[in-house]
């Protein structure tokens, strides 16, 4: 690879945080501390730091033209990687290179005046790039009308919605024409049909031999988009290659429990805590921990949890998601009890979940709610198995190359016409 191809180079990048926390100290230090303040003395004040590598040893490169995905958990280090490249904080150690123009698009609030109008942050962010104002001139209708903002475009955007700020965000990156592109998670603050706009303008920027640098959760926009992807695990670069490769590497080491089921103590969840689903299980037929599955064969679910509070109106859910996190199937269940609430203790629930799975790589999910809608204790991404292409026996082989969908129904045929006898197919699922 010349060095003309290449767009960001990341040579032993490392970013060090302190944690700092000060000490309250005794009475007389905190009157003697009030004392000297009004004194104008100066305060001489301990304080125990720790500390965080966000970032260690990062290497990579980027071609140009490249649309490439860096993916990880949260905490991985994404975030602070992009902020460094973008140039708003610096490394501790090593360095970063990028040839060209950056355009980026980080948190909502980075990069806008708030002060200013839409307009006018368009005419600021262009001149921070280097443009000459009659350049930023011949761009601004394509960002305003992509941006679906008109309306507001004069508006300070500190009274701008999130989404509206977005839009415009992403516009304004996007059309100024800087020779790298970084965008951020915040496409997922955005509608579904703006979110697909964007994807589309960002496959247009890297077909026209700028390079791209996509962060997301949403590995079905990963693949779609990139043709490469870069894997972060607690700071470091764990694999970088083909994005499926990568994706699926990614998948696969996202469990968020043990070989066992159980969740780990750090694992982030959703919901108001007065229970903890604290294990998931796929039982096989034998009642062992499975993590393969045949086509047609029932799921089996059990659920490890702990009721840390009486609850008068818990319910259960559990969903199949796949491996792009795309909900294939939830089911909910009322928890039948004698009482009228859920006591304080420990409980299992088993759940047989007859869904029609084709062959493919999927994830469980669950959930403790409430009547309300109120979630309780939430988890999305549990224990993963896989879908076999054969039923019980070998029977029934999946016979097509390539799987379409996630789910196969049944379904009756009815065919008919001048050279058939009428007759119905029925399509069963395997048992």
């Amino acid at each position: 690879m010349s060095r003309s191809e290449v767009a960001i180079t990341v040579e032993e990048l490392s970013k060090r945080y302190k944690l700092g926390l000060m000490h309250a100290g005794s009475i007389r230090e905190l009157v003697n501390g009030v004392t000297d303040r009004l004194l104008g003395r100066r305060q001489e004040q301990r304080v125990d730091a720790t500390e965080f590598w966000a970032l260690r040893d990062i290497n990579f490169s980027v071609q140009e033209g490249e649309v490439v995905g860096l993916i990880g958990r949260n905490g991985a280090g994404k975030s602070t990687l992009l902020k460094i490249l973008s140039r708003i904080t610096k490394p501790t150690t090593g360095r970063a290179r990028i040839h060209g123009r950056v355009g980026s698009l980080l948190e909502v609030g980075t990069g806008f005046h708030p002060e200013l109008t839409g307009r006018e942050n368009i005419y600021l962010n262009g001149t921070m790039l280097g443009m000459s104002t009659r350049e930023i001139s011949r761009k601004l209708d394509q960002i305003i009308d992509f941006s679906e903002i008109e309306k507001f475009i004069d508006t300070p955007v500190k009274r701008y919605s999130s989404g509206m700020y977005v839009r415009l965000a992403f516009a304004v990156a996007a059309h100024l024409e800087p020779e790298v592109l970084i965008v951020d998670e915040v496409l997922a603050v955005g509608d579904s049909v703006f979110q697909k706009k964007c994807i589309g303008k960002m496959q247009e920027v890297g077909t026209e031999g700028r390079t791209v640098l996509f962060v997301s959760h949403n590995m079905g926009a990963v693949k779609q988009l990139c043709s490469r992807a870069i894997l972060l695990e607690h700071g470091q670069v764990v694999t970088e290659g083909r994005v499926n490769d990568v994706v699926n590497r990614y998948l696969l080491g996202a469990t968020e429990c043990d070989s066992q089921g159980w969740i780990p103590h750090d694992q982030v969840r959703t919901g108001t805590g007065e229970a903890r689903i604290r294990r998931v299980q796929l039982l096989g037929e034998q009642g062992d921990v499975a993590t393969e599955t045949l086509l047609g064969q029932r799921l089996h679910v059990r659920l490890d949890v702990e009721v840390l509070e009486d609850i008068p109106d818990a319910h259960f859910e559990i969903g199949v998601y796949s491996e792009d996190g795309i909900a294939v199937a939830v089911t909910h269940r009322d928890i039948d009890c004698d009482v009228d609430k859920l006591p304080v203790g420990n409980l299992v629930v088993d759940a047989e979940v007859d869904v029609p799975l084709l062959p493919g790589r999927y994830r469980i999910g669950a959930a403790v709610y409430r009547d309300s809608g109120y979630t309780i204790d939430g988890l999305e991404r549990t224990v993963g198995f896989e879908v076999a292409r054969y039923g019980k026996d070998h029977a029934r082989p999946y016979r097509w190359g390539e799987v379409r969908g996630y789910v196969r129904p049944e379904t009756k045929w009815a065919v008919s016409g001048a050279a058939v006898s009428q007759r119905t197919l029925v399509n069963k699922q395997v048992k």
